[in-house]
């Protein structure tokens, strides 16, 4: 470990259980999406393995991986620092299957139960290890029954290559119909739902984050600084932004992730940058900050590709927002209302209630 960077910050060395889970993660969980570069915009191993060391340094303890992240090399790298550490007890580790490796051939990829016993194992050993302490489902792909992926996923845990279940990049009435399968057959429940979730994309916020908080689900919001947008290092432009980065190098790929360079967003940093700024704080750590307080939200997914990127985001907790300017940055970028949500404001409540305040819960009952 790095001598000179030994200090580990409290906040983050505070462990939440996971959904209806036993297992206890760091508030923020290390991501490692840009472990390896083969893209051009993710970090090569000397600057991985200082990543991976300062956040266990810190006190973290989750680590979040998945196969199809530059091609194989994150999990491997991955894999490589755990043994060079000995870490592998201590870490909460991680990582998903879904995507497909071999065009042509449809049984590599998604979610069937033939595909998750291959990527399973070949994860297991780029990682080398005997186990998976969580799984993740990558992303719905529209076809394999809910029964299939709940029994496999089940039967994995039965064999003990993998620990606990999650989902990832699902429709709301997916994730319901899967936890209710499983109590009702007695499969391996769902502890946890990793969805994109920042101060500019909020929809989860209409079903996600309802059904995870009733049936049992941690929520581990990816992307809290937007792809970097929310760091404040784009600039707008004719064009719809300017500024080196992943969203720049990745703005014709025609993935919907980064199109970020819209009006209503850059609304929403000019808030941001505002509250940052009386707080004395960066806009990356403010964002950060928002998103870990949100309710259902147990751990923030982050990423880094330089050490002093990780520095910066790892004390992003060691501050509270006040409410003043926390109603700030709740008010400008709250989801559209759209129906149904429209009949469940409080004018049809009051109706249906006789004009008396009902609570499902007390206000403490999210409180970590």
């Amino acid at each position: 470990m790095n001598d000179t960077t030994t200090k580990t910050i409290p906040s983050l060395a505070n462990y939440y259980l996971l959904g209806n889970s036993g297992l206890r993660v760091s508030p923020l969980c290390l991501g490692t999406m840009t472990f390896g570069n083969p893209t051009g915009w993710g970090s090569e191993e000397d600057v991985a393995r200082a990543v991976f060391e300062r956040y266990l340094d810190a006190g973290g303890n989750f680590i979040d991986t998945a196969d199809a992240y530059t091609g194989g090399q994150s999990e491997e790298l991955l894999g490589t620092f755990i043994r060079e550490t000995n870490s592998r007890d201590r870490i909460v580790l991680a990582t998903k299957f879904t995507f497909n490796f071999n065009e042509g051939n449809p049984n590599t990829g998604g979610n069937s139960r033939k595909n998750i016993m291959r990527a399973v194992d070949a994860s297991l050993k780029r990682l080398q290890t005997d186990y998976i302490d969580l799984y993740w489902l990558h992303v719905w792909d529209g076809v394999t029954p809910i029964d299939e992926v709940m029994s496999t996923l089940d039967t994995l845990v039965r064999q003990g290559k993998i620990r606990h279940i999650g989902l990832s990049d699902i429709p709301a009435w997916y994730l319901a119909r899967a936890q209710t399968m499983a109590e009702w057959r007695g499969y391996e429940p769902i502890c946890a739902l990793q969805l994109e979730y920042s101060l500019v994309e909020r929809n989860i916020e209409r079903e996600h984050i309802p059904a995870a908080i009733e049936l049992g689900m941690g929520v581990c919001p990816w992307s809290p600084l937007a792809s970097g947008f929310l760091t404040g290092k784009y600039k707008r432009s004719e064009s719809g932004g300017e500024g080196e980065g992943r969203l720049k190098v990745l703005a014709d790929s025609d993935n919907p992730v980064f199109d970020k360079f819209t009006e209503r967003n850059w609304t929403v940093l000019d808030v941001l940058q505002d509250v940052a700024k009386q707080l004395d704080r960066s806009p990356a750590q403010v964002a950060i900050n928002w998103i870990t307080k949100r309710p259902g939200v147990v751990s923030t997914i982050i990423g880094a590709t330089k050490l002093d990127q990780l520095e910066s985001n790892l004390t992003a907790l060691e501050f509270d927002i006040p409410d003043e300017l926390s109603n700030k940055l709740e008010q400008v970028g709250h989801p559209e209302l759209i129906f149904p949500f429209i009949f469940f404001e409080s004018v049809i409540r009051d109706r249906i209630n006789g004009q008396v305040p009902v609570h499902r819960r007390p206000p403490w009952y999210m409180d970590k």
